[in-house]
């Protein structure tokens, strides 16, 4: 029988070639970090609903979901319609339109800390504008940040990200941007204290799920402790929503958990999937943004600009999305499925007496092969104990993480390095298809021996 990534070269073999045609016209084969995987990526055909097809015409229940900004799934029939309906009306009017209105009122009303809001084109121009207006409003410099929590790929953002957290440089941004940026672990809030008594933070920034949406989980309570020593030392508090935000409950994690930030940076599902994104939050926070006839106030206005901000086909779609989200209904299901997937893969990592564990909250999972949780059980895990945040953050681009998602293709699934997200169009019956393509997959690592030394 042939090993995995010998299957996979010759069940994918169109999309080797395309990696390789890729590879002499686009810088290192991919167009997103994030997509690179050994022996090479998969390319896709087409997308409906929970699944898409490869180059080679294998069908993929997908659990990337468009990074998971798709939570309706590919060409949700209302978005769709939307968007057709814009097209003919014109893509961009460099003028304000009446989309970029509703969809600023949609956001206010189900986002609790959205007072006012501005649109942005990413997830990482959100954040980036969230800092500009915390250090203009607050005229301190420095961003607060924790390990391993993703908040783009701008200069501010990238200190801290990746394992190992302590290392203080980023190869292509000057020393003096990192400077400015203090990263601190999580769950430790007399060390977060420490650092806010020093007076000169502007703005914590956060996941609120924990880093990388929630593969670095939070400890109980900690979440309103940060926001108690925001409150106490004069400090703003970011929630950075991209992942999160509608996905979480219809206003995001911060409704589902009861605690109000001072901005929200959001993208993807706001955007309906589309490229943009927000920052939302208290009215005299945001309004630094804004043109006045005061020259006080104009002499320290937050400069944005951005061609594609609040575009109207992005508007479009958003608008119907975040409208869409308000339904509980769509949290409760894609939440239901996710537990589902956790507590079937844990069974069978049980089973079969795998070194690892699947974790995750609400409608996210996340694989890790190479430990084992101490409180693992045959059932759903929120927070994995035993194992360290490094381990935690970098479990999806180990060799055993990547055969994994390989092994997963073979199966007809796509999940998201070592993980994924649910969506609506997702069934019971899919659930169901990818336990037993996980079990397969687990066994065949066994047998592999991808396990031993483990």
């Amino acid at each position: 029988m042939p090993t995995i990534n010998e299957q996979y070269a010759d069940q994918f073999s169109g999309s080797h070639d395309l990696w390789q045609r890729s590879r002499k016209a686009i810088v290192g084969g991919i167009t997103h970090d994030g997509r690179y995987i050994k022996p090479f990526p998969p390319y896709v055909a087409k997308a409906d609903g929970a699944y898409k097809w490869s180059i080679e015409g294998n069908k993929l229940i997908d659990y990337c979901i468009g990074h998971g900004s798709l939570i309706f799934g590919h060409n949700d029939p209302d978005l769709t319609a939307a968007m057709e309906h814009q097209v003919s009306k014109g893509t961009h009017f460099s003028a304000g339109h009446e989309a970029e209105v509703r969809w600023a009122e949609a956001i206010n009303r189900v986002v609790p800390s959205a007072e006012l809001t501005r649109f942005t084109a990413s997830g990482t121009e959100s954040t980036l504008l969230a800092m500009r207006i915390a250090r203009g409003f607050t005229g301190k410099n420095t961003i607060l940040k924790f390990e391993g929590h993703f908040h783009g790929w701008q200069d501010y953002a990238l200190k801290g990200e990746k394992p190992p957290f302590e290392q203080g440089t980023v190869n292509g941004v000057p020393k003096e941007t990192l400077s400015t940026v203090s990263v601190l672990p999580s769950n430790d809030l007399a060390m977060l204290e420490e650092r806010l008594v020093q007076g000169d933070v502007a703005a914590v920034i956060m996941e609120p799920s924990g880093g990388s949406w929630t593969t670095i989980p939070f400890i109980d309570a900690y979440l309103q402790g940060v926001r108690d020593l925001c409150d106490k030392y004069d400090t703003l508090l970011i929630f950075d929503e991209v992942i999160t935000g509608f996905r979480w409950a219809p206003g995001g994690a911060q409704q589902r958990f009861g605690i109000t930030p001072d901005m929200t940076t959001m993208a993807k599902i706001v955007a309906g999937g589309m490229p943009g994104g927000a920052v939302s939050g208290r009215a005299d926070v945001m309004e630094v943004v804004a043109f006045s006839d005061d020259p006080a106030k104009q002499a320290k206005k937050v400069p944005q600009m951005g061609t594609y901000n609040a575009n109207p086909l992005a508007a479009a779609a958003g608008a119907v999305a975040v409208e869409k989200c308000a339904d509980p209904e769509v949290q409760n299901t894609c939440d239901d499925l996710a537990a589902r997937l956790r507590a079937g893969m844990n069974e069978i990592i049980v089973r079969h007496d795998a070194p690892g564990f699947v974790w995750g909250e609400s409608s996210v999972y996340h694989i890790a092969f190479g430990a084992r949780a101490s409180n693992l059980t045959a059932g759903d895990l929120g927070k994995p104990e035993g194992v360290s945040p490094e381990f935690l953050k970098k479990s999806g681009g180990t060799p055993v993480g990547m055969k994994t998602e390989i092994g997963m293709l073979l199966e007809g699934v796509h999940i998201f390095h070592s993980g994924g997200l649910t969506c609506v169009r997702h069934t019971p019956e899919d659930i169901a298809t990818t336990l037993e393509a996980f079990e397969k997959v687990v066994t065949r690592l066994k047998g592999e021996g991808d396990f031993d030394g483990l």
